[in-house]
C-alpha cells in the first residue's frame, strides 16, 4: 500500500539504524524502506549507523548542537534503551521502529511492528512521558528502561541473546550457567521501611510491562506510573524457575513469587550475584535502584499494549 504523502512542515530528524538488529532480513533493504516512510511522512532523516565503535553521546550532542530535537531508532530493545539514556531530561523527542527479536518496549508504549504502521505512528501518534530506573552498582550508575535482573537471568543473558540470534553453538555454555549458578541469600532494602531476606536465584526490577520473551510484568501503564515493579523469586529451585516460566500464562503464581511497588530500593546478595540492566552488565555485588520520573519523551500509540498485565504487589 502506497503511504499517504504528508504535506505538512517537514522535520528534520536522525535516524539511529542497526543493521544488525533482529533475527534476518537484508538491512539494506530494511534500511531503504524506513527512509522512504519516513519521507513520504515529511521527515527529513539523516542516518546514523550503529556500530561496534559508535560513539552515540558525540551524535547526540552534535545532533542537538545542530538543532535536531527528534530521534527516531530502527533497531530492537537494546538500541533503543541506549538511545534513550543519551536523551534523559534533554527537551527532544523519541521515535521507535521495531526491528528487534522481542521489541519489549515498543510493545509496552503501543507501537506497531510493521515499519510503515511505527513510521506512520511518529506524526499520528501521542507523546509520552517515560520514567527510566537508575541502578546504581559501585562507582557505575546507568539508567534502563525495560529491566534490571540480578542472579540467574543476568547470568544467562549473553548466551540466550546468542541463541535468539541464531548463535545455537552456545546451548552448551546455556546448559552449563545454569547448572553451576548457585542461589544467594538475598535481602531487599524498600523505600517503604520493608526488609525480605531469603534464598533465591532471581530479583528483577522492571519499567515496562513486559520484558523477556513477551512476559506480562507489570500494569500496562507501568512506564509513566512514578513506580517500579519488582519480582523476586524466593525459595524457588531451578526447576522451578524455569515450570513457572512455562506456565506463566494460566493465570496461577507460586505463591512464594513475591513483587512490590517501588520508588527505590536496596538490593544486597551473598555471594555475589551478577547485575544486567537493559542488556548490559554492570558486574557482581549489591546495588542501589532509583527512578528518574518523566525522563524522556517517546512517540508512543493511542493505547497502551493490551496484553494482560502482571498480579498486585505485595502490601
Amino acid at each position: 500500500m502506497e503511504p499517504i504523502r504528508w504535506n505538512k512542515r517537514r522535520r528534520r530528524v536522525k535516524l539511529i539504524f542497526n543493521p544488525l538488529s533482529g533475527a534476518g532480513g537484508n538491512p539494506q533493504a530494511r534500511l531503504m524502506e524506513t527512509l522512504d516512510h519516513l519521507q513520504a511522512w515529511g521527515f527529513i532523516p539523516e542516518v546514523f549507523l550503529i556500530k561496534p565503535d559508535c560513539d552515540l553521546e558525540e551524535m547526540t550532542a552534535s545532533a542537538l548542537a545542530q538543532g535536531v530535537r527528534m530521534f527516531i531508532v530502527c533497531g530492537g530493545d537494546g538500541t533503543v534503551s541506549s538511545m534513550a539514556r543519551q536523551l534523559v531530561g534533554i527537551p527532544s523527542l523519541l521515535g521507535i521502529i521495531p526491528t528487534g527479536t522481542q521489541n519489549n518496549i515498543a510493545l509496552s508504549l503501543g507501537i506497531p511492528a510493521s515499519v510503515s504502521d511505527a513510521v506512520a505512528l511518529l506524526r499520528t501518534g501521542r507523546r509520552l512521558k517515560v520514567d527510566a530506573g537508575v541502578v546504581t552498582c559501585g562507582e557505575c550508575s546507568l539508567p534502563f528502561f525495560e529491566v534490571c535482573s540480578v542472579g540467574l537471568v543476568s547470568a544467562l543473558f549473553p548466551s540466550s541473546d546468542g541463541i535468539q540470534h541464531g548463535n545455537l553453538m552456545r546451548i552448551g555454555e546455556f546448559l552449563a550457567t545454569l547448572a553451576e549458578s548457585p542461589p544467594a541469600q538475598i535481602r531487599l532494602s524498600l523505600d517503604s521501611g520493608q526488609v525480605i531476606s531469603q534464598p533465591g536465584h532471581v530479583v528483577m526490577v522492571a519499567n515496562m510491562p513486559f520484558v523477556g520473551r513477551h512476559y506480562p510484568f507489570a500494569e500496562k501503564t507501568s512506564f509513566q506510573d512514578g513506580l517500579l515493579d519488582v519480582i523476586f523469586f524466593a525459595n524457588l529451585s531451578k526447576l522451578d524457575l524455569i515450570s513457572y516460566a512455562l506456565k506463566r500464562t494460566d493465570g496461577k503464581e507460586d505463591p512464594r513469587i513475591r513483587r512490590f511497588l517501588v520508588r527505590s530500593l536496596d538490593i544486597e546478595t551473598e555471594p555475589a550475584m551478577q547485575i544486567m540492566a537493559d542488556g548490559n552488565a554492570l558486574g557482581e555485588g549489591n546495588l542501589h535502584i532509583g527512578l528518574h520520573a518523566r525522563a524522556i519523551t517517546v512517540m508512543g500509540g493511542p493505547k497502551a499494549a493490551q496484553k494482560q498485565g502482571s498480579p498486585g504487589a505485595d502490601t
